[in-house]
């Protein structure tokens, strides 16, 4: 076993057992949670709803499910047939309250993902706003002619109650498996599945059988209204960062310098595992804002790596808090790799329809 394998194994091991002394924590941050879901539950905290199809993709634990995929994948088959719009928190943003992305707009104003959705989907509003109850009518205002507004990650927050919930689960952690924070990853209690009228499993291993299908379901126990689908990541070429013409190929005779800044970079080791001579990794905190001096030191690295022929990878996210270092990477090799889900079992045509019809039907 390498020495960085071992390292790994027991930081690994030392985590965990560090969030097992958290229980109590825990117990105590779960009975608010259960309270605070029992208050709106009851009607004494109150969910408000509009006249508008409101879409929310979130999930009960922190960390990446796939959530960012998950409205590109939206936006992407539907905003030709409807006017849609995404409202996001704006996660780690400088800025406060409701803004409206716009040409002047970076990922420090309005927050990584929110900057990655309007790179992509300039046609599309993209608005951010902690209080969403506050944000949607401004949005509203600012686009009246919206037709579908998108909420991203918006789960737990049950001051809106939007009329179709998707819900994503991780495969190979599963909601059903987890605890409450800071012991386990779960910032919901597991009951509010039963809010969503979507559960999509993530992440999943492309060999998935139908019998492992069936078990997950049978775990997951979902109410009849519920449809359960199963996605798993697709990765496409390699783009560099700045020059949009420029792709790249993973393939095992290239040395990688992976950077990220996410919360689960798990599936993108294992895929440069198994799809690259060698990989190096720099690994910050979720939602890293890269400094100068962070750069410098990507750099550093970079030039320490022996082989000729090495690029350094980050992902979509990453990249919109890379770009502010402009023409210092016009000539470095750094390439960003996007991903989308792929779903399993030919069901994407059944997901898709679900959607439409719900958006159709509250037009």
């Amino acid at each position: 076993m390498s020495y960085l394998r071992k390292l790994l194994m027991y930081s690994t091991f030392f985590l965990k057992s560090f969030r097992i002394l958290l229980f109590p924590l825990s117990i105590i941050y779960g009975f608010i949670v259960f309270i605070r879901n029992k208050l709106y539950d009851k009607n004494i905290l109150y969910s408000v709803s509009f006249g508008l199809p409101v879409i929310c993709v979130g999930n009960l634990s922190v960390g990446g499910t796939g959530k960012s995929p998950m409205v590109e994948f939206l936006v992407r088959n539907f905003k030709d047939q409807f006017k849609l719009a995404i409202l996001s928190r704006g996660f780690k943003r400088k800025t406060k309250g409701y803004c409206l992305a716009n040409a002047n707009s970076n990922a420090l104003e309005i927050g990584d993902e929110p900057m990655q959705y309007f790179l992509k989907f300039p046609e599309v509003p993209i608005a951010v706003g902690e209080e969403r109850i506050e944000a949607i009518p401004q949005l509203l205002h600012d686009k009246p002619e919206t037709q579908c507004v998108i909420l991203d990650d918006a789960f737990q927050h049950r001051s809106i109650k939007a009329g179709l919930n998707i819900l994503l689960t991780e495969y190979s952690d599963l909601f059903t498996r987890d605890f409450f924070l800071p012991t386990g990853d779960l910032r919901d209690e597991k009951a509010s599945y039963k809010r969503a009228d979507i559960i999509v499993v993530t992440k999943c291993i492309t060999s998935l059988s139908e019998n492992e299908k069936m078990q997950i379901i049978q775990e997951i126990n979902p109410f009849s209204f519920q449809e359960i689908y199963f996605t798993t990541n697709k990765y496409s070429k390699l783009q560099h960062i700045v020059d949009k013409s420029k792709f790249e190929e993973l393939n095992d005779d290239t040395e990688i310098l992976l950077v990220t800044g996410i919360a689960n970079p798990k599936p993108l080791k294992e895929l440069l595992h198994d799809n690259s001579k060698m990989y190096y990794l720099m690994e910050y905190p979720d939602h890293h804002i890269f400094t100068i001096d962070d750069w410098r030191e990507i750099k550093k690295k970079f030039e320490s790596i022996k082989e000729s022929k090495k690029i350094i990878l980050t992902t979509e996210k990453d990249a919109m808090r890379f770009v502010k270092f402009g023409k210092d990477l016009e000539n470095t090799p750094l390439f960003v790799i996007p991903v989308v889900h792929q779903f399993l079992f030919n069901e994407e045509e059944k997901f898709k329809n679900k959607i439409n019809d719900f958006i159709k039907k509250v037009c």
